[in-house]
């Protein structure tokens, strides 16, 4: 069966020869099965549909005849099912189910996670797209107003020639997507956006934790990062980061876990305490001579440039010609305006380049601080 719109007698024969239980047989009208996933963030969303051509099944061009006429606008009543006018099955055969690991808002209007039946009422302005809570049903045939947990008003627009149906994700963004549907020379679009992300994220970790990645240090400091990084569940985070350094059989004293913990503690405002923790973690035994570079760009980042300053000269102090002491030099006398010491450290980095891209990176900074020029 290619469409809603079809003859009484091959409406039967579709739903048996579709459904029958127990047997792996062919789609009814050739109108093969097709599905689409998008993640947004955490969220699941995916799309499940049999995908109809706009050449039917006897080969005939249909374009020009799908919106209006094969699919009328508005409801239709087809005399089989409830007897009802019904809206359009928004695919072929089974229900077009649309599936949400969580809640979302389509359109502006909330939709709790669940899996739904599609249903769409075209028109040639604006189209109703249909959720409902009914998602086992063939086709429209026995849509109930009743069921639904959404309708959403949209606007479809004109698009590229597709011959198959297809459900595509075309705006994908970390808290919303566009799901469109696609046929011929029409698509109709609906925009899906996920409120608090951050919420799930964090509730997600604090199950997660209770597994394998909470035997492991680097699983709390993950986490701990994660909520410094959204600015969010910082108190969660807090507490991550002390089970990173602390937790028995598990914590680990280091430059990473000390300082995601201090760069926490100065989001929430404790400034001396994370200091203090951020001396520690740059005078731990274990701390390289990366570490310290990194935290020192970081301070150049914040525009503190007397104090990273103070962590290169820390580096040297600690780590004597080591790579990247010289490049950390070098970028903190530039940005404190000493362009020939600046120079001097560039040209011993560039013999300890280790490898081309910071070579070429390299070269080009000592030829920029010969012609007096500053570096980025």
């Amino acid at each position: 069966m290619h469409m809603l719109r079809t003859s009484l007698a091959f409406v039967f024969a579709g739903v048996a020869f579709a459904q029958f239980p127990g047997l792996t047989l062919p789609p009814s009208g050739n109108n093969q099965k097709a599905a689409v996933v998008q993640y947004i963030g955490p969220v699941r969303v995916a799309i499940d549909y049999s995908s109809p051509a706009v050449h039917g099944p006897d080969g005939k061009d249909r374009r020009g005849e799908i919106w209006g006429k094969l699919v009328p606008y508005g409801l239709f009543k087809s005399g089989f099912g409830n007897g009802k006018a019904d809206p359009w099955r928004a695919g072929a055969n089974e229900n077009t189910v649309f599936t949400v690991s969580h809640d979302v808002v389509i359109e502006g209007k909330p939709l709790p996670a669940g899996r739904y039946g599609v249903h769409m009422i075209p028109g040639e302005q604006e189209w109703t797209v249909i959720f409902s809570k009914n998602a086992a049903s063939w086709g429209s045939f026995f849509y109930e107003e009743s069921d639904d947990a959404l309708r959403v008003t949209v606007k479809p627009h004109k698009h590229e020639y597709r011959e198959w149906l297809a459900y595509e994700f075309t705006t994908r963004k970390p808290t919303e997507a566009t799901a469109e549907l696609q046929w011929e020379e029409l698509a109709v679009p609906w925009n899906i956006q996920v409120n608090d992300v951050d919420d799930i994220y964090v509730s997600r970790l604090r199950q997660e934790l209770g597994s394998v990645p909470g035997f492991m240090y680097q699983g709390y400091d993950a986490a701990a990062q994660y909520t410094l990084q959204s600015g969010k569940h910082l108190e969660d985070g807090l507490k991550w980061a002390d089970q990173a350094i602390s937790q028995p059989a598990v914590g680990q004293v280091n430059f990473s876990t000390l300082s995601t913990k201090s760069q926490i503690l100065a989001k929430l405002g404790r400034q001396e305490e994370a200091q203090k923790l951020m001396d520690e973690a740059i005078k731990n035994p274990t701390t390289t001579a990366l570490e310290i570079h990194q935290y020192g760009r970081q301070l150049l980042a914040e525009k503190k440039t007397e104090e990273a300053m103070k962590v290169f000269q820390l580096n040297v102090q600690r780590n004597g010609e080591a790579w990247p002491v010289h490049v950390g030099l070098m970028r903190g006398y530039a940005a404190n305006g000493d362009l020939q010491k600046a120079l001097e450290h560039a040209r011993k980095a560039l013999v300890q380049a280790p490898d081309d891209l910071n070579r070429k990176n390299l070269e080009a900074m000592v030829k920029k601080l010969e012609e007096g020029k500053n570096i980025e």
